[in-house]
């Protein structure tokens, strides 16, 4: 936070808010460190995984408590996780009262083979949260003594999953991140996202036209300037480590890649001039006293559907976004 600090001045404020998902379960795989490509997991093993994560993240949305998920989620859902239930405990003690019960349906299983570790698979369900959309999740686990935990969680429009290729046992066909098959290298998508969203120097052919791109980013420009309130952008690319990029074959030659990124919001009010409301669950993440300006901080994950190399279109198509604040702080 000090780092985008320096670069943007004093922090800020904003209205945002947050969806988000939790926990997974574990299975049985090979040695650590093998180099010979096989499956991931087993669909027995993956759908036991899927049963764990909803009852764990059940616990957890009753319990408000980190605890009862922190081993089943990782990645940029962790990061999103973690501060929407450090802001829901605040806010209600002693847990969710009246909590609903998740339920996934119809769920379907892409199981990619792949050698070394981490090792990971998608799974795509409906639910009974939202309507219209099927959950996609990826879950991942870094050692065969470890449970599996749901890094990616993408709301997906029914009918806008892509398909996958797989082979004549039914594996899918992990990408590299270093892929030079693909318009796109997974490792290279993440910053691409970020330079694009830049409203002073962004846009460009790089990103098909939609909701997560060309009409997010003309929201931004309107908002850079507005009568007693500046707003700042700062998007950053995470890529390593639990945030790394994951690409799965699509059965058209291309791929879809799953990836992370980070960004700041601050907005500054002039002299006689209020920031905008915010939210009871923004405020209670809320440190320092937000007179004048306020900076949030968050985590975005996305789905992005990216052509073959030499495809007459490179352009990529981003298919699903989810965000959540993970930090608010006021001066």
């Amino acid at each position: 936070m000090s780092k985008v600090m320096n670069r943007l001045g004093r922090p800020a404020a904003t209205a945002a808010t947050a969806v988000v998902l939790s926990l997974t379960a574990s299975g049985c795989m090979t040695v650590h460190g093998e180099l010979e490509v096989v499956p991931t997991t087993t669909k027995a093993q993956a759908a036991r995984a899927l049963d764990a994560f909803v009852s764990a993240y059940t616990k957890a949305e009753r319990t408000y408590d980190r605890a009862d998920d922190a081993a089943y989620v990782t990645g940029p859902l962790g990061a999103i996780d973690t501060a929407k239930l450090k802001a829901a405990r605040k806010l209600s003690p002693d847990g969710n009262k009246n909590p609903r019960p998740l339920k996934l349906t119809d769920v379907k299983y892409t199981v990619p083979k792949k050698a070394g570790w981490p090792r990971w698979f998608v799974a795509d369900a409906d639910n009974n949260r939202f309507d219209g959309y099927r959950w996609v999740m990826v879950f991942t686990r870094d050692d065969v003594s470890e449970p599996w935990a749901v890094s990616y969680l993408m709301l997906f429009r029914d009918g806008k999953v892509p398909a996958f290729q797989t082979d004549a046992d039914g594996y899918g066909e992990a990408v590299g991140n270093g892929s030079a098959g693909l318009a796109v290298k997974p490792s290279a998508l993440s910053r691409k996202y970020a330079d694009y969203l830049d409203p002073k120097s962004g846009g460009g052919d790089a990103f098909t036209k939609g909701a997560f791109t060309s009409q997010w980013l003309a929201g931004r420009k309107k908002n850079l300037s507005r009568p007693g309130l500046a707003t700042q952008y700062i998007d950053e690319p995470l890529t390593s480590g639990d945030y790394a990029p994951v690409a799965l074959r699509t059965a058209d030659g291309g791929a879809l890649v799953f990836f992370t990124t980070r960004r700041y919001v601050k907005q500054t009010a002039s002299p006689g001039s209020d920031l905008p409301s915010m939210n009871v669950g923004v405020k209670a993440l809320m440190t320092g006293d937000a007179k004048q300006s306020a900076m949030y901080g968050y985590v975005s994950n996305q789905a992005a559907l990216v052509p073959g190399k030499g495809a007459a279109d490179p352009a990529v198509e981003v298919l699903a976004r989810l965000e959540g604040i993970t930090s608010a702080e006021g001066s």
